[in-house]
């Protein structure tokens, strides 16, 4: 018999919450079901990344399964071979720093969502979108001199939004989990060349240790320039 006391709060949550409750009814009237989440949004550094996971069934997903952000990153890392295995398919899309800059953010989440897609074997007929806003879609009205306008294929899509939707949808939540681990590790490696911002641990975001290094390196390729970072500081200057 399962002892609920002795629970840790990643075991009760997969417990108490259906994870297909969502995608269930969808499939049942034979959509094609893709979940659609995003990282890196709110980073300093570095791309932000989109992952799309496919369900054609309700098969249970992995058992500890949930919101990227309440999973140790060793846990997220074991999840990816069991994800992968589960999904009907599964792909990532990202746009870099320079990209955020000429297009604003905005256009780059649906830019990013959009090569995800791309990236897909599957069809999706339905999409369950993480947050308020749908990623498929953005204004595309880019700023003066920026290249051109990128094509967005995917705004028709049927779609429904889901506010918590890692901690409420199997195939969200996983993209959660692919997008991050993939992040992750392109944060981690490009440590290796800019060691004095600490990616490795903060992932480009503005952790303290990554804001003094701004004020004292200033920014570099990776860098959202559009974005209100730390002034290098005059002293530090060449």
């Amino acid at each position: 018999m399962l002892r609920v006391a002795h629970l840790t709060t990643l075991e009760m949550v997969t417990l108490t919450v259906d994870l297909l409750d969502v995608e269930r009814p969808l499939l049942a009237r034979g959509e094609v079901v893709v979940g659609i989440d995003e990282v890196g949004r709110g980073a300093l550094a570095g791309p932000l990344t989109v992952g799309a996971v496919v369900l054609m069934s309700c098969e249970a997903p992995p058992p500890t399964l949930t919101d990227s952000k309440m999973l140790s990153a060793a846990r997220r890392e074991a999840l990816v071979e069991p994800l992968a295995k589960w999904a009907a398919d599964w792909s990532l899309g990202s746009a870099s720093a320079s990209e955020i800059d000429q297009w604003g953010l905005r256009l780059a989440l649906a830019v990013a969502a959009t090569r995800a897609l791309d990236g897909l074997h599957a069809r999706p007929t339905y999409a369950l979108i993480d947050g308020s806003f749908n990623l498929l879609r953005a204004p595309l009205d880019v700023p003066f001199g920026a290249p051109v306008q990128p094509e967005l294929s995917y705004q028709s899509l049927r779609a429904t939004l889901v506010v918590k939707g890692d901690q409420k949808c199997a195939s969200i939540a996983a993209a959660s989990v692919l997008a991050k681990v993939h992040r992750d590790g392109v944060m981690r490696d490009l440590d290796g060349e800019f060691a004095a911002f600490g990616w490795a641990r903060n992932k480009g975001y503005g952790a303290a240790t990554h804001l003094e290094a701004l004020r004292r390196w200033g920014p570099n390729v990776h860098h959202r320039k559009s974005w209100r970072l730390p002034e290098q500081r005059a002293t530090e200057r060449p």
